[in-house]
């Protein structure tokens, strides 16, 4: 019979690192939004990184619905809705990764 209590050490560690790269993506994508959302200077390096190194997690879903820009006195505020389906979707994703781990380890 099997014992459920006790966890598979490697599945734990799957999961865990699972999590992780869902957090480090979320946490991208977060700053991702509120850079867009504040209309931050593209010039700066570090929104010049965030914006490339995100662009390639929001390309599945650029065009499901228009952005739409809020023209300021020096900057353009800009509600990207791409990235918060990305985030939603990723999300989704990872969580059905560690069900199936989970259906697999029970089985």
């Amino acid at each position: 019979m099997t014992d459920f209590t006790v966890s598979d050490p490697g599945s734990l560690k799957t999961k865990k690192m699972i999590y992780w790269v869902l957090g480090i993506l979320e946490v991208l994508l977060a700053f991702r939004l509120v850079l867009k959302l504040l209309g931050a200077n593209t010039a700066s390096p570090f929104v010049a990184f965030v914006y490339s190194v995100s662009q390639a997690f929001i390309v599945p879903f650029i065009g499901v619905f228009r952005a739409p820009a809020a023209p300021g006195i020096e900057t353009q505020s800009v509600l990207e809705p791409s990235t918060l389906i990305a985030m939603i979707v990723y999300a989704l994703i990872a969580m059905g990764i560690i069900k199936l781990i989970d259906i697999y380890r029970l089985t």
